[in-house]
């Protein structure tokens, strides 16, 4: 055992932690119950906490020595990763959150990958789970192809080179060569960041084997927040990077800019301010909100909606609660840039 820990590289988890009583506990055992021979840290960047996070990671810390505490300020999570990076001394950089649980073999197996296929960085599949009905029914939303678009990490793609990679296990090498995380990305750094990597010249890779518990927002209002935050940062990145976005990027906010236009011209045509051929010819606006809604209908009252209809009605929500506040966020971000916009269901607030 001491000769195939020493041929093992470290693995230095980070993690960005604010507000996260109700899981980090939960978080941090599943990162030192990993099934990994090789040495092993965690490094907790601790954003201002109101909810007693603090205290509790500290006082977990005191009495491990593989649990290192840093500080983060600035609460951003990209600045936080930074300071825990800095403040880690392995090879290997494993990104946790702090509403994750890793698989038990999730280290082990990622390491294969990086060595069997020379990636710089390999990630796998976000399975989303809920502890209440409304967190369910947002998991199942997250674990949907429609509900987020059908990225490779939310499921059904094979293993093979990747866009970017959730979460992620990364060479300590590649990150330093890349200059680590962009602080001025608050979210979307990951995206950003494997931008870079592939840009340098090394690979990002999708392995289904590596799968990653993630709980998602708890209410309306913090997924609303959740998802405008993302959506605004999104648009900040298209005008930095307007050739390098995928086409379902751009999904929600067309869905978004047909629904207000056909409010719009509901109102003119009911005004009969607009009417004839060219009410007709404009009426053709309506087949975008008209067919999300359909396709809205026939997902959320499928087996994929849930087990009863209380469970399909409120996935039947909070789908068009994603994409809109999304979509809006996106223009906003696309129009004026991101400026200062944080996400808010982070903070307590």
């Amino acid at each position: 055992m001491a000769n195939e820990e020493h041929a093992l590289p470290g693995v230095s988890y980070v993690m960005p932690v604010l507000n996260e009583g109700s899981y980090i506990e939960t978080a941090i055992r599943s990162v030192l119950e990993q099934d990994y021979a090789g040495e092993k840290e965690l490094i907790l960047a601790l954003g201002p906490s109101s909810d007693g996070t603090t205290e509790l990671v500290l006082s977990l810390a005191s009495g491990d020595p593989r649990i290192v505490a840093v500080f983060n300020p600035a609460t951003d999570i990209p600045a936080g990763l930074n300071i825990a990076i800095r403040a880690s001394r392995h090879p290997i950089i494993v990104r946790v959150d702090a509403h994750s649980e890793l698989d038990p073999n999730y280290t082990r197996l990622a390491i294969d990958t990086l060595t069997r296929t020379g990636a710089a960085n390999v990630g796998g599949v976000m399975r989303a789970r809920g502890k209440t009905s409304f967190q369910s029914a947002v998991a199942r939303a997250y674990n949907s192809r429609f509900g987020l678009g059908g990225g490779s990490y939310h499921g059904g793609a094979e293993e093979g080179p990747a866009e970017s990679a959730y979460l992620g296990v990364i060479r300590r090498a590649v990150l330093e060569e890349v200059n680590l995380f962009d602080e001025t990305v608050r979210r979307g750094e990951d995206w950003e960041l494997n931008l870079r990597i592939r840009n340098a010249g090394h690979s990002v890779w999708f392995d289904p084997s590596l799968e990653v518990t993630y709980w998602p927002r708890e209410s309306w209002s913090k997924l609303v927040r959740q998802f405008a935050a993302t959506g605004i940062w999104r648009g900040e990145l298209v005008r930095r990077y307007p050739a390098r976005n995928p086409w379902r990027f751009f999904a929600p906010p067309l869905l978004v800019v047909t629904v207000l236009l056909s409010l719009v011209l509901l109102v003119l045509q009911a005004t009969g301010v607009v009417a004839g051929w060219l009410g007709l010819v404009l009426s053709l606006i309506y087949l975008s909100p008209v067919s999300y809604v359909l396709l809205l209908v026939l997902i959320c009252f499928s087996k994929a909606g849930g087990p009863g209809w209380s469970d399909r009605w409120r996935f039947f929500l909070v789908l068009p609660t994603m994409h809109l506040s999304w979509g809006v966020g996106f223009l906003l971000g696309l129009l004026r840039g991101a400026r200062d916009t944080v996400d808010t269901s982070r903070t307590g607030i």
